[in-house]
């Protein structure tokens, strides 16, 4: 739910991303697989295994007809809200992949159409949990159908992935604690309930501030201290309430 502004500074020596228009623009990918090589040419995918998940997610059942899947850009999903552009879901997966192994579990803080909630799924296998938390019903009826067209659908099934119509912010205490978060809209602050949710030795990825936006990796040690660090600057739509979300002009 982003334009990234500046260079990924994770990958800043190996590739450059570009301004909001993305990495490549219309005509460069028009297929997932392509889509996945240009990322990998980029240098924004690195991990075999992330690289494996995009490939078996097709993009393309994930946004709205009439959209561009399979171009680096965000794309409006409705209410308010968008999809991130693909380099930007490789990145977190990047960054999270530890943290999505066989068995864990990882929660997607606004699911949106369900395409990051899928990958987690795939990465996590079935006897893991992968959840999103979606707080606009209509995106999470959707999201649910667009699960089942796609390779996830065997994880929907058995219910090891599931999404909830739930505020966010509050995260989705019933399942954690969680070995991975992903947030895909920006918070003031880093929500507390999330830093509770998260278990020691877990990740969370998180967009925070207003104007000036940083993705935030959030490492909790073992003994429960925090750590933080910056890692790129990005523009996300805000963590906010339903009604806010709804009546943003």
């Amino acid at each position: 739910m982003e334009v990234l502004r500046s260079i990924l500074s994770c990958f800043s020596s190996r590739s450059r991303a570009q301004s909001h228009h993305g990495l490549w623009s219309s005509g460069a990918s028009d297929k997932n697989k392509s889509m996945v090589e240009q990322l990998q040419r980029y240098g924004v995918i690195r991990s075999t295994k992330v690289a494996e998940v995009m490939e078996a997610i097709d993009r393309g059942l994930f946004v709205p007809p009439g959209g561009t899947p399979y171009h680096d850009s965000p794309m409006p999903i409705g209410y308010n809200a968008t999809i991130s552009a693909p380099h930007m879901h490789a990145a977190c997966l990047e960054l999270l992949e530890k943290n999505l192994q066989p068995g864990m579990r990882a929660l997607d803080v606004g699911s949106g159409t369900g395409y990051l909630t899928a990958c987690f799924a795939l990465m996590v296998g079935p006897e893991g949990r992968a959840v999103g938390v979606e707080h606009i019903p209509e995106l999470v009826a959707t999201s649910i159908e667009n699960i089942k067209k796609s390779a996830a659908a065997p994880h929907l099934n058995d219910g090891s992935l599931s999404i909830h119509v739930a505020d966010g912010r509050e995260g989705w205490p019933e399942l954690a604690p969680y070995d991975a978060i992903h947030v895909g809209a920006a918070a003031p602050q880093i929500p507390e309930a999330l830093i509770e949710q998260l278990k020691p030795g877990g990740r969370m990825v998180i967009p925070v501030g207003t104007v000036f936006q940083e993705l935030k990796v959030v490492d909790k040690k073992l003994d429960g201290t925090v750590g933080i660090r910056d890692e790129t600057s990005v523009r996300y739509v805000p963590l906010t309430s339903k009604e806010s979300q709804l009546h943003a002009r």
